[in-house]
Formats: C-alpha cells, sequence, structure tokens
C-alpha cells in the first residue's frame, strides 16, 4: 500500500542537514515504553484480587492448566510472575530470529512492529483481565508483547552505532537506559490509573492496560517514525577514524549475521553476558527480601529477627524494602548510560574487566558485611552490582560493533540477547533453589543468602575468564568486498555521495528550526523520565529514614 511506503528503509535516509541528536530521543520513546516490563509487578497484587476486590476469591487444589481458564476463582500470584519469564524468552528469540530482518527493513518499520505488538499485547491483556481468561493474559503481554519486546530492544542499536561511531558506547548507553527507566516512569503511572479505576466491581487493572497501550502507541510510533539512518560512508564533520593499529580490538571490516553462531568471540560475549545478567537478575529479584530478611528490625531501630516482628513491623521494614528497589533501579538506570559513556574511553573490554573483577570482590564480601551487620556497605555493593548489571547490557551493543563491524551489529546483538532469556529464567530458579534449600536445612534467614552469593561469585569469575579470552576476530569470518556490497543492496544503503546533493550551507531559519525540533524531542522523553526518577527519589528516600 502506498501509504505504508513512509516505513520503507530507503525513505528513511537522512538528508545532508539531519541532527543525529534527534535519534537518540526516538530510541528513548520506545524503550522508555517497552521499559514497563521490569515494572509490571505493580499489577501482580490487584490481578490476586480480580474478582474478590477486597480479598483474593481463592480455589483450592486447582492445577496450572485449569488456572489458566478459569473464570470462578483468583490467580495465584506465582502464576502471574510467569509474565516475567515470558517478557524475556520471546524478547531473545525474537531479537534472534528477526535481527537479520531488521537490518534490511530498517529501524522504522521495526518500530512499528514493536508497537503493534507491545501495545496490542497490553490490548488482549485488557480483554483477558475483563473476561478473568489468564491464558489472555500470557498470550497478550507476554508472547506478543515479548515480540514486541525484542523487536523494540533492538530497532535503534545498529542506527545508533552508525550514527555516533566517535561515541558508540554513550549512544547505545542513552537508549538502553530508556529500558532500565520504563518502570521508573511506567510503575507510578500505572499505580495511579488503578486507583482512579478501581470500583466496588473492578480493581481497576483492565482500564488502565487500555490507557496505557494508548499512551504508549502514540510515543512508540512518534519515536518509529523520527528514526533516520545515515547514508552509506557517513562520519561525524571533523572526525578521523583512529588508525587499525591503534584500535586493535575495533574492526574495520564487517561479519555477516549467519557466520556468528560459528565465531568463538561470539560464544565468549555470549557467556560473559549471560553470567552477568544471571547474577544481577539474581540481585534484582531478590534485593527487598534480602535486606529485610537480613537486617530486619535493625531496619527500623530494634535488634529484633524478622521472624519476630510483628505484622505492623514487618509493614514497616517491606517499605524500606521497596525504599531499597527504588534506589537499585536509580543505579541500573544510571550505570547503562555511564558505564558505556566509559567504554568509549577505556575500551569495552577493559570495562567488562572492571564489571567483573569488582563485581566478584563485591559479590564475595556481601555475605560479610551482613555479618558485620554493616547496612551502609552492604547496600553500597548492591548499588554497584546492580550499576554494572545495567552497564553490561548497554556497553555490549559496542562491543559487537568493536569486534564483528557495523554493518550488520543490530542483528548480532539479537542473537546474542538470546543470553538474556536463558538468564531470565536460570538466574530467579537458582537464586530461589538455593535459598528455600538453605532454609529447609535449618539454616537462619538471616545466612541463608550466603552460599548465594558465593555461588554468585563463581559465576561471574568465570564470565571473567571468558572475557580474558576475547580476541580480536580472525580474517576469514568477514565478508568480502564483493558480500559487503551484495548486503548493502539488500539493506537499501545509499551512498553519501547520492544523498549529499548540491545541498550547500543550511540557511540559520533552517538550523534554527533544527534546533527547536531536537530541543522538542529530548524534552518529550526528559521531562516523562526526570519525573520518573524524582517519584523513585522519594521511593528511596523512606530507605535512608
Amino acid at each position: 500500500m502506498a501509504f505504508l511506503d513512509i516505513l520503507d528503509k530507503e525513505h528513511t535516509i537522512a538528508g545532508p542537514t539531519f541532527n543525529r541528536w534527534l535519534v537518540p530521543p526516538a530510541a528513548l520513546a520506545i524503550h522508555l515504553c517497552i521499559g514497563m516490563a521490569y515494572g509490571f509487578s505493580v499489577f501482580w497484587l490487584p490481578l490476586s484480587r480480580a474478582l474478590g476486590i477486597k480479598e483474593p476469591l481463592a480455589c483450592k487444589d486447582i492445577g496450572l492448566m485449569a488456572e489458566l481458564f478459569s473464570s470462578t476463582c483468583d490467580w495465584r500470584i506465582s502464576s502471574l510472575t510467569i509474565m516475567y519469564t515470558l517478557f524475556f524468552l520471546f524478547l531473545g528469540s525474537s531479537a534472534a530470529l528477526f535481527g537479520g530482518w531488521l537490518e534490511r527493513a530498517g529501524p522504522r518499520k521495526a518500530g512499528v512492529v514493536s508497537a503493534l505488538c507491545w501495545c496490542g499485547g497490553l490490548v488482549i491483556s485488557a480483554i483477558g483481565v475483563y473476561h478473568h481468561q489468564l491464558w489472555m493474559m500470557w498470550l497478550g503481554s507476554g508472547v506478543i508483547g515479548g515480540i514486541g519486546l525484542g523487536l523494540g530492544y533492538i530497532s535503534p542499536v545498529s542506527t545508533l552505532i552508525k550514527w555516533f561511531p566517535d561515541k558508540r558506547g554513550m549512544a547505545t548507553g542513552m537508549a538502553i537506559m530508556g529500558f532500565g527507566g520504563g518502570a521508573v516512569i511506567g510503575a507510578p503511572m500505572a499505580d495511579k490509573l488503578m486507583k482512579h479505576f478501581a470500583s466496588d466491581m473492578s480493581v481497576g487493572v483492565w482500564q488502565t492496560f487500555l490507557v496505557m497501550a494508548a499512551v504508549y502507541f502514540v510515543f512508540m510510533m512518534s519515536g518509529a517514525l523520527g528514526y533516520r539512518v545515515p547514508a552509506s560512508g557517513w562520519k561525524p564533520a571533523g572526525w578521523v577514524p583512529p588508525p587499525a593499529a591503534a584500535k586493535a580490538m575495533i574492526a574495520t571490516r564487517h561479519v555477516h549475521v549467519k557466520r556468528v553462531w560459528g565465531i568463538p568471540q561470539f560464544w565468549l560475549l555470549w557467556a560473559v553476558l549471560c553470567l552477568n545478567v544471571t547474577a544481577g537478575i539474581g540481585i534484582l529479584g531478590m534485593a527487598s527480601p534480602l535486606v529485610q530478611e537480613i537486617f530486619a528490625g535493625r531496619l527500623i531501630g530494634i535488634d529484633v529477627a524478622f521472624n519476630d516482628l510483628s505484622v505492623a513491623q514487618k509493614g514497616q521494614i517491606a517499605a524500606v524494602g521497596a525504599g531499597l528497589v527504588g534506589l537499585l533501579s536509580l543505579f541500573n538506570i544510571g550505570g547503562r548510560f555511564v558505564w558505556a559513556s566509559c567504554s568509549d574511553y577505556i575500551g569495552r573490554k577493559r570495562t567488562y574487566m572492571v564489571f567483573l573483577i569488582l563485581g566478584a570482590i563485591l559479590y564475595a564480601s556481601i555475605p560479610s558485611f551482613a555479618h558485620a551487620n554493616n547496612l551502609f556497605l552492604f547496600v553500597a555493593s548492591l548499588c554497584i552490582i546492580l550499576s554494572m548489571y545495567g552497564g553490561g547490557f548497554s556497553t555490549v551493543p559496542a562491543y559487537l560493533s568493536d569486534l564483528f563491524g557495523t554493518q550488520m551489529v543490530g542483528a548480532i546483538h539479537g542473537r546474542l540477547l538470546t543470553a538474556w532469556s536463558v538468564a531470565g529464567v536460570f538466574g530467579p530458579l537458582l537464586v530461589n533453589y538455593i535459598r528455600e534449600s538453605q532454609i529447609a536445612s535449618g539454616v537462619p534467614k538471616a545466612q541463608a543468602y550466603d552460599v548465594t552469593m558465593y555461588v554468585l561469585t563463581g559465576m561471574i569469575v568465570l564470565g571473567l575468564l571468558c572475557n580474558l579470552m576475547v580476541r580480536p576476530v580472525a580474517s576469514k569470518y568477514f565478508m568480502t568486498d564483493a558480500e559487503l556490497a551484495a548486503e548493502k543492496k539488500l539493506a537499501h544503503d545509499r551512498d553519501i555521495s547520492s544523498v549529499a546533493g548540491a545541498a550547500g550551507a543550511a540557511s540559520g531559519v533552517a538550523v534554527n528550526r533544527n534546533l527547536l525540533v531536537t530541543a522538542s524531542a529530548w524534552a518529550a522523553v526528559g521531562i516523562p523520565l526526570a519525573i520518573g526518577i524524582w517519584l523513585t527519589l522519594q521511593k528511596a528516600a523512606v530507605f535512608f529514614k
């Protein structure tokens, strides 16, 4: 259809006066929306009493399959949290499956499909909640929404790296920071919407899903339509690529995505990401109960073990635990930008060396800090770990582009994200299994996490060894000039000389208009993110009281 031609990649090639700083806010518009996947826990408690409204309407002796189709009893939180597994399982698998298509179709078309999947999944989930069908929740947000997550997550990666060859880490860090920040905007918004729509007949979740789907669709479509790709051969004014000898780990040629499965460096990075994320996601998922069970009454100024606290006191320390989660989310967001930006100066491999060496020390030290009742060092360690967890995500696209070239880095990144899928399933299972087995064997709750931390330390050390083995990719894996030319043709790349034309110098009016549009685009994503961060800071302040 003719009106859909605007989505084709050849119609997104930027002209000579385009401001590259318009691309990061376009990417952020999508990532801030799909990042709500991290904040879905705000729905679990209301959904667990969707029928009972005030109290859950429980069904006894009902299996998971019966629960999927039952409309007469409320869902268990354990059944709802399977959504997390579906999110990251389909994020990784869809990113791997459709990464090659994205490179040829372009980021705009991928962004539009992502918006349709993510927002359409929310609509299907709303219908599922209205009719009380758990399978529709899983299908809508978990499967279809998960596919949208994968496409939305990788849609800007290749484009940003090509627009910012001088600042690869910073550029991808800005976008992927949005995925970490999506929950700080979405969770408070969802909470306010549910309270607004709540009544004696509804907990307000299905209405909230519909409103959020509409808001997210506007933002994601705006971001997708704002994508532009540079012409082949474009580079920032005045920037000169460093000599190859000076940057031995930065490839000047390009690897085809179909070859990466057989390249050792790809699997080494896959293992590094998987191990780092498994450890980090384990901490992220258990941070609140971890601090509550270890420090217990000391969090509110009394020396009482967790099991001896009253219901009211447990409520008080739960609020402190929630404040810690808010604090950690801020470090997760900030780490994505700060660490990725640092990697532009010290290199990707060295950045990961810092992650893994410092991470191993901190994971191994946490039990000692807990036994010494040193809350400050305990929390500081968790914050630094979560910053490196986020930094690992934002640094890896630039690491991939250094090793494998920029032509198909988005598709290669998509395949690497299968490591996230594995970690998203394995990490929480591992942590919960170790904790429960420790408690079952009689270990006090305050010490039940010691073994977990030592196991995670071992995983980080293994990741460190994998990173040490990363070397420049062998010449035999790179595309020949003929193969690269064929791939550029399939990807509808256009040489810089064919779009430069005779534009000449831009007028002052055009420059001012460009600056106004850029400032407006940054305000559109920056203001909501700033509000979300402020609300999270207020939530985190409870921890320090």
